[in-house]
């Protein structure tokens, strides 16, 4: 397995810097990204009038969270592959324990929400598949037999559900945002910087001796 070991070799000189590698970061700010279009989206459609419209535009906000699922599930793989780096953060006592049970929160609600809404389309009647990416048809979980009026617990049980997820996850955003602004502006340590994309210097510049040893 001298392929994963390389890979392994590489995403560690990050981590042993304090950074996470680049896939990692990319994990981070793709999921970001998807989050908060999701919270956009779902907010949106709620505007929308019954019909093909608003069915079209639940279909496609199913399948975004299926595919958000993914790549929490994959980020998931890759932390347990390369654990993060450690940096300041990781030696605040329990301040550092309510940053791992924030970031434990965040991927139970990457699962809870994505399954929910799956959960949610399926009980709409006649159900029809999701795609994951867009690509990858998902069949509707098994509510068709269910009686009319279980079908009709369900779709209630998992939209109290999506909703309690989607508060969740209102309260641990600003939660998560406002510690990365403290750490960055307030602690001025390593935390944010961290998770941010490298961009090497050009060795060309010519200051590029001032600010690098290695350079001059």
């Amino acid at each position: 397995m001298k392929l994963l070991d390389h890979i392994r070799s590489w995403a560690t000189d990050y981590t042993r810097r304090g950074k996470y590698s680049p896939v990692g970061v990319w994990f981070h700010w793709i999921m970001a990204g998807l989050v908060l279009y999701q919270l956009y989206s779902g907010w949106m459609m709620q505007r929308h009038l019954v019909g093909a419209d608003k069915l079209q535009a639940y279909a496609a906000h199913s399948e975004l969270g299926l595919s958000l699922l993914l790549i929490a599930i994959l980020r998931g793989l890759w932390r347990l592959f390369i654990p993060d780096p450690i940096n300041d953060a990781d030696r605040q006592g329990w301040k550092t324990t309510l940053a791992h049970l924030t970031h434990y929160g965040f991927y139970g609600l990457f699962a809870l929400l994505p399954l929910s809404g799956w959960c949610l389309w399926s009980a709409i009647q006649p159900a029809r598949p999701l795609y994951l990416a867009g690509l990858v048809p998902m069949p509707p979980m098994p509510f068709y037999d269910l009686s009319p009026a279980w079908q009709y617990r369900v779709l209630e049980l998992a939209l109290d559900i999506h909703v309690a997820g989607v508060i969740g996850l209102c309260l641990l955003l600003p939660l998560h945002v406002g510690a990365a602004l403290k750490h960055h502006f307030w602690d001025r340590d390593d935390v944010v910087t961290g998770i941010l994309p490298e961009i090497p210097d050009d060795p060309n510049h010519p200051q590029y001796g001032k600010y690098n040893r290695q350079g001059g």
